[in-house]
């Protein structure tokens, strides 16, 4: 524990992905005080088509009040 999960548009690299992951990891021992050993991160690429349907609706919009950070945009409207 914890388990991070970063859901993005396709198009990065696999650097920029594992420089994505390493400092998810860094923070995250650095604000909860965990091991690095404890934390795991997944990076899920998601179409812009589907994004919508498959990200927002069900994660963003329908969890509103359990995000830390709201997102400023809304691809429902």
């Amino acid at each position: 524990m914890p388990h991070v999960t970063v859901k993005l548009y396709p198009g990065k690299s696999e650097q920029q992905k594992t420089q994505l992951a390493e400092r998810i990891v860094k923070d995250v021992m650095e604000a909860l005080g965990s091991s690095e050993g404890a934390i795991s991160v997944a990076i899920e690429e998601v179409s812009p088509t589907d994004w919508p349907e498959t990200v927002y609706r069900p994660e963003i919009a329908s969890q509103w009040d359990r995000l830390y950070k709201k997102p400023g945009y809304n691809p429902l409207k």
